[in-house]
C-alpha cells in the first residue's frame, strides 16, 4: 500500500499518534490502512525484532510499502534472525515468552 499525501476530505484517527487529523488538514491517506498527520509520517519508524531486540531495518524493508509498523511492531523479526536453523521455532519461542497471557501451549 502506498500513502498519498493529500488535504483530508474528512476528520479521521492519526494512525500513528490516535489524535485526530482535521478536515482540509494535509496528511497522508491509504486504502484500507487509514490516515496519518504529515508530521507522523515522517518519523523514520524501525522496529525491535521479537527474538533478539535487536532493530529490524523497516526504512530497508522490502515489504514497508504493504506493511503496518504500528500494527505488527511486536511480532516483527529482523534478517538476522530470519536466517537462523529454524527461525520459526525461535519466533514461536519468542512469542510464547514474551506474551505469555496468550498461554500458547505446543
Amino acid at each position: 500500500m502506498s500513502w498519498i499525501k493529500m488535504p483530508l476530505k474528512y476528520d479521521g484517527k492519526c494512525v500513528v499518534c490516535n489524535l485526530t487529523v482535521k478536515k482540509n488538514e494535509v496528511g497522508f491517506w491509504s486504502r484500507g490502512i487509514g490516515v496519518k498527520h504529515e508530521k507522523c509520517a515522517e518519523k523514520n519508524i524501525d522496529l525491535k525484532c521479537i527474538i533478539c531486540d535487536g532493530s529490524v531495518g523497516c526504512p530497508s524493508c522490502e515489504f514497508i510499502e504493504d506493511c503496518n509498523p504500528q500494527a505488527v511492531s511486536p511480532l516483527c523479526i529482523c534478517k538476522k534472525c530470519e536466517q537462523l536453523e529454524d527461525p520459526f521455532v525461535s519466533y514461536k519461542n519468542a512469542v510464547i515468552e514474551k506474551f505469555p497471557i496468550l498461554n500458547i501451549k505446543i
